[in-house]
């Protein structure tokens, strides 16, 4: 499991943290433990109780220092190993309604509008998309394609070719009991 804080105000994250907080960011940054009780395994480490961190787990996100708290598979070992970021030239006055509209949609694992740079890239909604072969990926990009109906222009399918590593923000410091073999944490 992943914990993604804010990326957007990684300026501000730090000031809004106070001691307890900040404890449980850096244990969990890296990843939940993968254990039946995560949240007392932290509790544990931080000093609180699993409630403790749960109920400030979910005080941070509701103020928007964390983002989510998900799981983060790794596509390729499950067989999805045609990835592809599909790339979407949608009329402005309709991308955010389809942004939501597309994001709900089964498969896309990620969808996000990003600016365009004309006049070589005209592209404004990225949706990503994994199969385990191109074709798989070509058909769900077909039923973004439908949804998204007159609204777009053009679009791309842009297939990974290798794998990168994924982590968010990360806060500097040092956690209760980190060494440098500690390996009890999968993101």
């Amino acid at each position: 499991m992943s914990v993604s804080t804010c990326p957007s105000r990684s300026t501000s994250v730090e000031e809004g943290l106070d001691a307890a907080d900040r404890a449980i960011v850096l244990a969990t940054q890296s990843g939940l433990p993968l254990v039946p009780d995560p949240w007392g395994a932290v509790g544990r480490e931080v000093g609180l109780s699993g409630t403790e961190v749960l109920e400030r787990m979910r005080a941070m996100q509701a103020s928007g220092v964390i983002r989510r708290v998900a799981a983060v598979p790794n596509h390729y070992r499950l067989g999805y190993v045609a990835n592809g970021m599909t790339v979407w030239d949608v009329d402005d006055a309709e991308v955010e309604r389809l942004g939501r509209e597309v994001a709900a949609i089964e498969g896309v694992s990620h969808c996000y509008r990003r600016p365009r740079h004309l006049p070589s890239w005209p592209y404004n909604l990225f949706a990503m998309l994994h199969g385990r072969n191109r074709e798989e990926v070509e058909r769900q990009a077909e039923v973004l394609r439908e949804r998204l109906g007159g609204a777009c222009r053009g679009h791309r399918i842009l297939y990974s070719s290798r794998i990168l590593k994924k982590t968010g923000l990360r806060l500097t410091g040092s956690r209760p009991g980190d060494t440098p073999t500690d390996s009890g944490r999968r993101g």
